[in-house]
């Protein structure tokens, strides 16, 4: 009976959180389907009319988020690509090789992630303006990579603890390079993890905000959230409906790209036995 009971509270718990998080999911549809000429200021709760597409076409020239969303899908693919590299690299380092000091090379890595991104912003923005990366698409990449190895090393990381040391050893004892076996043992082993990485690495670079409106102000390099931005700036005429269209539009492909990823991303979750 205290069993049974327990199941319901956590059931009944687990829906009204799922609730919670669906009722701003729910908002932006509603709006976004509301005649930016009928919005009339409070929110809509119920749908009455259906101007989805002619909103997301406003959105979309108001804003210019093709080259926007073209710059974010570079900016998002390489970053998140490099980072899961070279995350890859560090974990199989500090795992598998024999290297002295793991803790403290672990704890250098991820400490990365301690602070919050803010801190950086200042000197970040006075190196970018007195050297040739500040408005570049380099700079962009370089800021995105190297905000995102930390916490895929440390995913990384742990995922190669979980794997059997046996492989990595019986290849050595025939002879195989470390070069080899990473990319031969140790990257098809780790490919879920490294899939998962490249997810979430993605996901964080594609809705980055900060560092697109702080070291860009070249309209043909700015990410697709600064050029977003402009929709709800001071200087922007478009109603709440538009804008909120053109967030559901740049919200897909990172949705595309979860679900397609999903099975890679729950597999990495699971610990090998």
């Amino acid at each position: 009976m205290t069993m049974h009971l327990g199941r319901v509270l956590r059931t009944a718990a687990v829906s009204v959180l799922a609730l919670l998080w669906l009722v701003p999911t729910w908002l932006l549809v509603v709006n976004a389907l509301v005649p930016a000429d009928r919005y009339s200021g409070s929110p809509h709760w119920l749908p009455s009319d259906f101007a989805l597409f002619d909103n997301m076409t406003q959105a979309w020239d108001k804003a210019e988020l093709g080259p926007a969303m073209g710059n974010s899908l570079l900016y998002a693919v390489v970053s998140a690509v490099a980072a899961a590299v070279l995350a890859g690299f560090a974990a199989f380092a500090t795992v598998i090789m024999p290297v002295r000091h793991r803790t403290l090379w672990f704890w250098l890595i991820y400490s990365g992630t301690l602070l919050p991104l803010q801190v950086f912003i200042r000197p970040l923005f006075l190196s970018y303006a007195t050297s040739s990366l500040y408005d570049t698409q380099t700079g962009l990449v370089l800021i995105y990579t190297a905000i995102a190895i930390p916490f895929a090393f440390f995913v990384m990381r742990n995922y190669a603890l979980t794997l059997p040391r046996e492989v990595v050893e019986a290849a050595r004892m025939d002879g195989a390079s470390w070069w080899r076996v990473f990319w031969q043992i140790h990257v098809p082993l780790t490919r879920s993890a490294m899939i998962a990485v490249f997810v979430f690495q993605f996901v964080a670079v594609w809705n980055d905000l900060m560092f697109g409106i702080t070291l860009v102000t070249s309209r043909n390099i700015r990410p697709v959230m600064a050029a977003l931005a402009d929709l709800q700036g001071n200087y922007s005429n478009v109603g709440p409906p538009i804008v909120l269209a053109g967030a559901l539009l740049v919200s897909l492909p990172t949705l595309v790209l979860f679900f397609s990823a999903q099975r890679f991303f729950i597999s990495s979750l699971k610990i090998h036995r």
